[in-house]
Formats: structure tokens, C-alpha cells, sequence
């Protein structure tokens, strides 16, 4: 059996409302040679009814026999697959046609790259946007990895984006660990700035991924959790001495932080809203 050239990862866990969606939008790719890699994370739902709906010789499905923890799904997820290209995608998210064909022709190209991420639009449970081309202000192109985490820093959330966003290297992402338990919501920024250790960063203006927003999405709690979190691996980035970050760059993020957050809840309102009128 050839190694396919990139690997989708789909962890599911009790996935059965948007599933189907998130399937035939990797499905649907334009670019041909990956493998499709579900784990299903012992859900009790219809999601492996769902699943065996699905013929497809790319589509692999796992399922473990206990669910387990964010990270350790996640991890386990990417390392069942075989690809040294590989994209993450969560079980409500959805892809544009062209997203493995436009990264896949980036990332693939130059091998001094770590990490491409696309712009995104922020969708509600219909799949209708609520915002479109999000993210990467000041990160389009090629751009050194110290200058990302400045931006990082600055930025006071995650200008990167979500999983979705994201093409990167297996062999970067086995020499940092994978994903870290010790964070839960910026899990995948935190997996971004440990890649930019061995590589460029690529930034795509074009919008090749859908964040789903929906009206359970995050309580008040959990945004409080979320933001205590990002100030936090923020600020561990900030005084890392490999990163070298000026003291100026923790003072504008510390500023802008408030704001990303408002911004971020305002798109949960607005999702909210949408669902509770439907």
C-alpha cells in the first residue's frame, strides 16, 4: 500500500449533528492522495452509524474502547495515520474543496517550513457565515517563525486560527510531543508555536476552512477558562529565552487581550441569536 501524501484527522466524539457535513467536505477535496483517519472516541451516539454510511477507500475509521482526554484523543488520532503532511480537522468544522490542494502545494514545495494555516470563516449551526476571511492580519506569506511568535504575543489571542486552518509535517509534530495536555482551549496554539521551533511559518489569504459556532459552544465559564489560559501560554511564550520577544510585544498583547476576547464572544453571541431563531 503507496503512503498517501497528506492525512486528515477527524477526532469524534459524539458527533452525530454535524459529522456527515465535515466528512463530505474532506471528501470532496480536490486534491486526491490523502487519507481520511476517524476516531471515533467511544462515542454513544449515532456517530458510528453515521460512519458506516461512509464508502470510501480514503476513509479509515478507529474507535476507542474508553473516551478519552482531549489531547490524548487528538494525539492518538494523528498517530494512526501514515502521511508526513497532516491536518487535523474537529467533527463539526468544515473545509473548502481546494484547502489540501493549496496547502499541500505550499508546505510541500519549501522545506523550510513548519506550519501554513489559511484565513477562515466563522459559520453557526447551518453552516451560514457569520464573518468571513478571518484571521492572519499581518501574516499572509512567508514569514520567519520569531516574527509569528511576536505576532503571537501581541495579538492577545489566536491570530493563527483553529485545526481546520492548519497543514503541517508528522516528523515536527513527533519531535515536540504532539498535542499538550497541559492546555485545553489553546490546544492548538500551542501546538503552533512548538512546531515554529523547526520551521517558517506560510500564512494563505484565501479563506479554506469553517469554524462552526454553535449556541453551546463555549458557557461564560468556559470563556473566563479559555482567556486565563491564553494569557497564560502567552505569556510562558513571551519569556521563553529561544523566542527572545521584547518586553513592548507583552505590553501590546496584554492590552489587546481584552479585546480579542470581546470579539471572539461577540461571534458567540451572534451565533447564539442565529440558533435560538431557528
Amino acid at each position: 500500500m503507496s503512503t498517501p501524501a497528506v492525512a486528515v484527522c477527524v477526532p469524534a466524539y459524539q458527533a452525530e449533528r454535524y459529522l456527515a457535513d465535515t466528512l463530505s467536505s474532506i471528501l470532496a477535496q480536490t486534491f486526491e492522495d490523502f487519507e481520511l483517519l476517524v476516531l471515533d472516541n467511544a462515542s454513544t451516539d449515532g456517530t458510528a452509524e453515521i460512519l458506516r454510511g461512509f464508502d470510501d477507500p480514503r476513509l479509515r475509521v478507529e474507535r476507542n474502547a474508553d473516551v478519552l482526554p482531549l489531547a490524548a484523543n487528538w494525539n492518538r488520532a494523528v498517530e494512526k495515520t501514515r502521511a508526513p503532511l497532516v491536518k487535523l480537522v474537529c467533527a463539526d468544522d468544515l473545509v473548502h474543496p481546494r484547502c489540501l490542494e493549496r496547502q499541500h502545494t505550499v508546505l510541500d514545495a519549501d522545506p523550510g517550513l513548519a506550519l501554513v494555516c489559511s484565513r477562515r470563516d466563522l459559520v453557526n449551526e447551518q453552516a451560514v457565515p457569520i464573518a468571513r476571511g478571518r484571521g492572519l492580519r499581518g501574516l499572509t506569506g512567508r514569514h520567519e517563525a520569531r516574527s509569528v511568535i511576536r505576532k503571537i504575543v501581541r495579538h492577545g489571542g489566536n491570530p493563527l486560527g483553529e485545526p481546520a486552518c492548519a497543514l503541517f509535517r508528522r516528523e515536527h509534530f513527533d519531535a515536540v510531543g504532539g498535542f499538550d495536555a497541559r492546555w485545553r482551549f489553546p490546544l492548538d496554539l500551542a501546538l503552533w508555536i512548538r512546531l515554529l521551533e523547526h520551521g517558517n511559518f506560510h500564512g494563505m489569504a484565501e479563506s479554506l476552512a469553517a469554524f462552526r459556532i454553535g449556541r453551546g459552544s463555549l458557557s461564560a465559564q468556559a470563556q473566563r477558562a479559555e482567556y486565563a489560559e491564553q494569557r497564560a501560554l502567552s505569556e510562558r511564550v513571551a519569556t521563553a529565552p529561544e523566542w527572545a520577544v521584547p518586553r513592548l510585544d507583552r505590553l501590546v498583547g496584554a492590552a489587546k487581550a481584552p479585546g480579542a476576547r470581546l470579539r471572539r464572544q461577540a461571534a458567540f453571541f451572534v451565533a447564539r441569536r442565529q440558533a435560538q431563531r431557528n
